[in-house]
């Protein structure tokens, strides 16, 4: 008896990884609404420390939202091939870190002043390829709705955000318009870009803010 048990116990210890690997990733839509959800939760409860202290703030976003972004896919997109292929692993991934910090920076005081009016998170859309978008949308302080799409693509079996669109808004193509100029006025110096990168999106903020772009299609 004691050596069937021993037996089923090792069967189950091996079974166990198994299983592990067996649960299913989370879907695209599930995994919009799950961050979403982590993230107010944490902006309810810490939004008075947050305010006193933004670089907190950007740092919780980092922890909660980073792990769901393609920062790698991203970067490549925003710098172009033509950028992109000279760059060495070091300034990429400089510039991953860079972005994720400016994409937190280009809406987190927005998010800072968001105070429960309303965020839902349309119905899930077909997601049987390898890209999808969900949809939101965003009841701000004056009542109007604001919409917002997140395109995510699978990456190894998982959904990584790949951009965003805020109404209108094109992240990615404001992004990247906003590297090709930057590299331009650096005389094409990509250190110097990388590293002046938080000024180029407070630009691209005050720029997004006079002229809202429409959704082009792109990424």
């Amino acid at each position: 008896m004691i050596s069937i048990l021993r037996r089923s116990l090792l069967v189950l210890l091996a079974a166990l990884p198994l299983m592990g690997n067996a649960v299913a990733a989370p879907t695209a839509h599930d995994l919009v609404q799950d961050t979403t959800n982590k993230m107010l939760a944490d902006l309810s409860a810490n939004r008075e420390k947050y305010k006193q202290n933004p670089t907190d703030f950007y740092n919780s976003l980092n922890a909660i939202v980073g792990p769901v972004v393609d920062a790698e896919g991203i970067s490549k997109s925003i710098m172009t091939v033509k950028y992109s292929r000279k760059a060495t692993p070091e300034q990429m991934a400089r510039f991953q870190e860079n972005f994720k910090r400016g994409l937190f920076q280009f809406y987190g005081n927005a998010l800072l002043e968001y105070n429960n009016q309303g965020i839902t998170v349309d119905a899930p859309k077909d997601e049987s390829g390898d890209r999808t978008s969900v949809g939101m949308t965003v009841k701000g302080n004056n009542g109007a709705i604001y919409p917002v799409s997140y395109t995510l693509e699978k990456i190894n079996g998982e959904w990584k955000l790949r951009n965003v669109i805020i109404n209108g808004i094109n992240i990615g193509k404001l992004f990247r318009d906003q590297f090709a100029d930057a590299m331009q006025r650096n005389g094409n110096n990509l250190d110097k870009t990388i590293d002046g990168w938080a000024g180029e999106v407070e630009k691209a903020k005050a720029e997004s803010e006079k002229n809202p772009q429409k959704d082009s299609g792109g990424e």
